[in-house]
């Protein structure tokens, strides 16, 4: 069964009909059902569109009818199946390799600590994927809220980052971070920083913020509770 077949199981599950679809999807009219009749693949750019208006609807399904129609648990095994699902079928012979990555989105609302989210992020559900071309390895993104590393980076944009190790010798001094620490009291803090080498010693490290409001701080690694690399950023201008 090819994937427009499922999407079409799909839509008859939710009961949505076929023409709304296709304007709610920014989709020519009669394209799907064209498609459908000729059992013909759907391409990278429709595949993406379907997804990002089906909030619900399983990739791993779609793509490859395999696991559930609708959302469960999204395993990393699974996000490389995809990955190297895309590449095989729907790059152009033209095209450079790209690196396409299906990257889980979280609410670090809901999680309530950025050190949970790295301890137990195969076992959290994503409030939803991003499947972004051309980056680095991501383990996951998150919205950022506040002001410390403004305009680099203002509240609503989205960060992805990379899981790294809390040792001094993994750190790249002078790059952008996501880090969890705990205070005396055991609060944990989540934020942006630059890190940058302590003038107190080894033991130490410095916190930057790109918005010069706020005073870097110099705080011992061993209050820091988790730590990521921030790969990317990602801002969506619109006007309302």
């Amino acid at each position: 069964m090819k994937a427009i077949e499922r999407l079409y199981e799909y839509l008859e599950f939710k009961g949505i009909r076929v023409t709304p679809f296709e304007v709610k999807a920014g989709l020519s009219n009669g394209y799907l059902g064209k498609q459908f009749k000729r059992k013909a693949d759907l391409g990278e750019t429709i595949l993406l569109k379907i997804l990002e208006n089906c909030q619900d609807l399983n990739p791993v399904w779609l793509l490859m009818g395999d696991g559930s129609m609708i959302k469960t648990h999204f395993s990393q095994e699974s996000k490389v199946e995809i990955e190297q699902y895309v590449t095989n079928n729907f790059s152009l012979k033209t095209d450079k390799t790209k690196n396409r990555q299906v990257i889980p989105l979280f609410d670090i609302q809901e999680t309530t600590s950025v050190a949970a989210l790295f301890r137990n992020q195969e076992q959290l559900e994503p409030v939803d994927y991003m499947a972004i071309p051309n980056l680095p390895k991501c383990d996951g993104a998150i919205s950022v809220s506040g002001d410390s590393m403004y305009p680099l980076i203002k509240s609503g944009d989205v960060v992805l980052y990379k899981k790294v190790k809390n040792n001094i010798d993994m750190i790249f001094w002078g790059e952008m971070y996501l880090v969890s620490i705990l205070d005396e009291d055991g609060d944990e803090f989540n934020m942006i920083r630059w890190i940058q080498k302590s003038e107190q010693g080894n033991e130490y490290l410095k916190l930057v913020s790109e918005n010069e409001k706020h005073e870097p701080k110099d705080l011992p690694i061993h209050s820091i509770n988790g730590l990521a690399l921030i790969k990317a950023s990602l801002r969506v201008n619109s006007m309302s």
